[in-house]
Protein backbone atom coordinates (compact mmCIF):
# COMPACT_ATOMS: atom_id res chain seq x y z
CA UNK A 1 0.00 0.00 0.00
CA UNK A 2 1.65 3.63 -1.12
CA UNK A 3 1.27 6.17 1.36
CA UNK A 4 1.01 9.63 -0.64
CA UNK A 5 2.45 12.56 1.55
CA UNK A 6 0.65 16.29 0.18
CA UNK A 7 2.47 19.69 1.21
CA UNK A 8 -0.46 21.54 2.85
CA UNK A 9 1.72 24.89 3.38
CA UNK A 10 4.87 25.96 3.54
CA UNK A 11 6.01 28.99 5.32
CA UNK A 12 9.56 31.12 5.41
CA UNK A 13 10.08 32.28 9.22
CA UNK A 14 12.73 33.52 11.29
CA UNK A 15 15.17 30.65 12.38
CA UNK A 16 15.32 29.99 16.23
CA UNK A 17 16.95 27.13 18.16
CA UNK A 18 13.79 26.15 19.77
CA UNK A 19 12.32 25.89 16.38
CA UNK A 20 12.24 22.01 16.61
CA UNK A 21 10.65 21.65 19.90
CA UNK A 22 7.46 22.81 18.42
CA UNK A 23 7.84 20.59 15.56
CA UNK A 24 8.46 17.61 17.77
CA UNK A 25 5.26 18.22 20.00
CA UNK A 26 3.19 18.98 16.68
CA UNK A 27 3.97 15.66 15.40
CA UNK A 28 4.07 13.60 18.77
CA UNK A 29 0.06 15.76 19.01
CA UNK A 30 -1.51 15.42 15.61
CA UNK A 31 0.22 12.62 13.64
CA UNK A 32 -3.00 10.42 14.60
CA UNK A 33 -4.52 13.22 12.53
CA UNK A 34 -2.93 12.33 9.86
CA UNK A 35 -0.55 15.14 9.77
CA UNK A 36 3.32 15.82 9.44
CA UNK A 37 5.34 18.72 10.00
CA UNK A 38 9.19 19.50 8.70
CA UNK A 39 11.71 22.26 9.53
CA UNK A 40 14.43 22.69 7.49
CA UNK A 41 16.68 25.75 7.24
CA UNK A 42 17.01 27.81 4.04
CA UNK A 43 19.35 27.56 2.09
CA UNK A 44 19.47 30.66 0.96
CA UNK A 45 18.85 32.50 4.40
CA UNK A 46 20.94 30.17 6.93
CA UNK A 47 18.73 32.86 9.20
CA UNK A 48 15.59 31.19 7.94
CA UNK A 49 13.69 28.40 8.43
CA UNK A 50 11.26 26.92 6.03
CA UNK A 51 8.30 25.01 8.53
CA UNK A 52 6.09 22.49 6.22
CA UNK A 53 2.94 21.20 7.22
CA UNK A 54 2.02 17.61 5.29
CA UNK A 55 -0.99 15.35 5.17
CA UNK A 56 0.19 11.28 5.24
Amino acid sequence: MESKIVVLSTVSIQHSPDLYKIVDSLNRTLKKKDLMFGLALDQEDKNKAIFTIYRT
